[in-house]
Parts: C-alpha cells; structure tokens; sequence
C-alpha cells in the first residue's frame, strides 16, 4: 500500500529549463485543496509552484522583490502545466512571467510577474514595522465547522491574535508541514508565498457562512530575502459596500519585518453559487 502524499505537488515531468524559458507538469496533491472547496486549491501553493519555475530560469543570484499573481478562475486539485519566460531581461533588473494551465481542459487558471533583482548581503535599514510576538507565544486555534481541511491542515498555525472564527483583524504565524515536492524543501520565497494568500481568510472581516470574500489576485512586495521555518501575517480586510474588498498584510519572519501584501477580493453573499 503506497503511504500518504507528503507534499503539495507530485512531479510528473520536470521539462527543459534553460535560456529563457522552463516548464513543468505536476498533479496536486489533496493538501493543495482550500477552505471554499475540496475541488478547488487554495491560492498558497499554486503561486509557490509558479516561484518555483521562475527560479528555474536563474543562477541564484537574484531574489524577488515584487510578484503579482491573478488568479484567472479555480485552481483545480488536479494536473497542471506550469511554464516561465524571462519577458523583460537585464544585468541588473529581470521580470520573469509565469502561466499555470489545467492539463485536462487546457484553461489557463493562474499566472504570475516576478520582479528580480541581485541578492545583496548588506545595504541601508529605515525604520521598519515593530514585530508581533513570536511564534512560541502563539496559541493552536480548532479549525471552525464549514472549512475544508486540505490546506488548513497542511500548515501549523500559532495565533497570537484572533483566529478564523473570529472576523476582524488577526496576527498568525505559520510554518507549511510539507515541501512542494517529495523531497525538495521550499525555497524562502516560496514558504512565504504559500503562507501569504491566507491574510484575506485570516484577516476576515466578514463570517465565512454568511459572506464569500475569494481573492482574485494577490501582489507582495518583499524587502528582503525571507529566513527561517515560520511566515507570520498581521492582517485585515476593508470592505466598503460594494463587490470588491481589499485585504493587507503586513508580513515578517523570524528576523523581523520582510514583506506587504494586498489582495482583491471578490465579496459577495453565501447563498450564490461559486463564480467560475
């Protein structure tokens, strides 16, 4: 009897990478599943898997400072093609885009713009945001009813303020239990970015029964190069009466302040059926 998939991802073809362009085809594992529907991954690993293939293309000499993905509609739980281009290359600068197909129906679901400049050891500090408690000081909160578990339950979560079952604004740490592949560790950016969509779920300004508040794009912008094991997001959502809502977050590890982030969010009453 084969054991349990212990990542989010199962490689099935890693492709070419080189020169400016690489690809790879994978199947999502139930851990990629999100809170809205079994079906459907949550936005964490997907935009992680998209990281991953834009490194691909470098040396290692470059790091993120800003990516901005959109997702195009649900990611499903199933095979996807992932594919990078160097769209803009530089010395100094590069952007880097990246496109995520379903295998099955040949739809585009996500994409992704990276913008990356030179890994620097040293350089100027300005004053930075105070950091929150750190994760040792943080409490285990139940998952609420209603939540489906894929995802939620694939990261360990210690709450300093708030929880998901309470809306308002909430301070979490996070620490991802699995790689995106067997065998691979994640990256810094990608341990981040699995970790940073949650800001609109637990920042929530509004009850998961009676509201749906779905992000349809995602941009962070990271200071630096993330370190260590834990992600911690302080979050909140402003919604202003109408479809769309905003949630924010500012974002730090284990050294301190490290990015921002800002989602769109689709809101809309719980009773109308999932947009596609």
């Amino acid at each position: 009897m084969s054991s349990a998939p212990s990542s989010f991802y199962v490689l099935g073809d890693a492709g070419d990478a080189g020169g400016s362009t690489s690809s790879s085809t994978v199947t999502a594992t139930r851990h990629t599943a999100g809170p809205w529907s079994p079906a459907a991954q949550h936005g964490g690993p997907p935009m992680a898997l998209m990281a991953r293939e834009a490194a691909r293309l470098g040396d290692g000499t470059r790091v993120v400072a800003r990516v901005t993905c959109d997702l195009l509609g649900p990611v499903p739980v199933g095979r996807l093609h992932v594919e990078a281009r160097v769209a803009r290359p530089g010395r100094t600068v590069e952007l880097v885009e990246v496109a995520l197909t379903d295998v099955d129906t040949g739809r585009q679901v996500a994409r992704a713009a990276l913008w990356l400049v030179p890994r620097e050891v040293t350089g100027p500090v300005t004053p930075l945001p105070q950091p929150p408690a750190g994760p040792l000081e943080g409490r285990e909160q139940p998952v609420p009813p209603g939540w489906h578990r894929g995802y939620l339950d694939a990261i360990e979560w210690r709450w300093v303020a708030g929880s998901l079952a309470e809306p308002g604004p909430a301070t979490v740490w996070m620490r991802p239990r699995l790689g995106l592949l067997p065998g691979e560790p994640l990256s810094p950016v990608e341990r981040l970015l699995t970790c940073v969509d949650s800001a609109s779920g637990a920042g929530a300004a509004l009850a998961k029964d009676e509201w749906q508040f779905m992000n349809t794009e995602l941009t962070a912008h990271v200071v630096r190069e993330p370190v260590g094991e834990w992600v911690c997001l302080q979050a909140q959502t402003t919604v202003a009466g109408g479809a769309a809502g905003l949630a924010r977050a500012e974002v730090f590890d284990e050294r301190g302040f490290v990015a921002h982030s800002a989602q769109s969010l689709l809101v809309r009453p719980a009773t109308q059926p999932t947009p596609s």
